[in-house]
């Protein structure tokens, strides 16, 4: 069997710092990533808040975390993790590939885009609604589309899809944004953004495609049709926590409990990024709690092994 001293799962910012600290620390760290290297940013389209950038696509972020990493020799693998177990002090990860035995694990496995749940929105899924702005913005050039959420994520990426759109309406269940100021105002003065208050999708209803947005006014309860072409969902996040769900300690809505150096309920498993229970959650908190679960993980190594 494959060991390491250190095996991080999941590459997006979290994991990726993670490896960084690691292979600075003098651990074997290895990565194991099933999907996109460089994580959620990476289908995002501007990074405005990453510090000491003040402008950066969410690929070419993610591009330079991966370099980072590999220049310090971080190993990588692509695979799909099946289970972790415990082998005394250390874990066994268990991949489509095989086995690696790690001395410290950290599980960064980040989140996804929620479900509305809404009637219509499994049905026209690929056929007008979606969940990601900048790989199906395009497909809207010049038609009505509606992005369901307040927070920042619907706001910046609002603004993004009037490169593409003629008119972009934001839906949103109370009379104000969640999302920054700076990003508000800036998708209030866009002549192409139109917020639609207090309301809430009851349906998205077409003909194979969308064709509308059925909404209801939460204060008055009224029902009222926009005709749009797309819905773009951004209501919040679900954490991936599948893998460790059965095994480590959870807090409401699934999310991973940690301490303040990012251990788990399970001696030795570390977690960072977005699936752990916490405040906020962006690309420099996520950096962050790599860098503390790595170092965690080494102080754990020197402990045990």
């Amino acid at each position: 069997m494959e060991q390491r001293d250190l095996v991080i799962i999941g590459a997006g910012p979290a994991g990726l710092t993670a490896a960084i600290y690691g292979r600075r620390a003098g651990l074997s760290t290895l990565v194991i990533e099933k999907g996109v290297f460089g994580g959620a940013i990476c289908v995002t389209d501007e990074i405005e808040n990453w510090p000491g950038v003040k402008h950066a696509t969410g690929p070419e972020l993610g591009d330079m975390f991966r370099d980072h990493a590999e220049s310090l020799k971080t190993e990588f693998m692509e695979a799909e993790v099946k289970s972790i177990k415990e082998n005394g002090d250390s874990k066994i990860v268990v991949t489509d590939k095989g086995e690696i035995e790690a001395k410290a694990l950290i599980v960064a496995t980040g989140a996804s885009f929620r479900k509305l749940g809404c009637p219509g929105e499994a049905e026209f899924t690929g056929k007008g609604v979606s969940y990601c702005a900048t790989c199906d913005g395009a497909f809207f050039e010049d038609l009505e589309i509606a992005v369901i959420g307040g927070g920042n994520t619907a706001v910046e990426e609002a603004c993004y899809l009037t490169q593409f759109a003629s008119k972009v309406y934001i839906v949103h269940r109370r009379d104000k944004f969640r999302a920054d100021q700076v990003a508000v105002d800036r998708a209030l003065a866009n002549p192409k953004i139109q917020p639609v208050w207090d309301s809430v999708v009851e349906e998205i209803a077409g003909d194979g495609m969308v064709e509308k947005v059925v909404l209801k006014n939460v204060k008055t309860e009224e029902i009222s049709e926009i005709p749009v072409s797309g819905v773009f969902m951004f209501v919040g996040n679900t954490p991936n926590a599948e893998l460790v769900k059965d095994i480590l300690e959870t807090e409401k809505g699934g999310w991973v409990k940690t301490d303040e150096k990012m251990a788990s309920s399970m001696k030795g498993l570390f977690v960072a990024g977005d699936l752990r229970s916490k405040s906020l959650r962006q690309v420099v908190t996520a950096a962050s709690d790599g860098a503390i679960a790595a170092m965690s993980s080494y102080e754990y190594i020197a402990e045990h092994f």
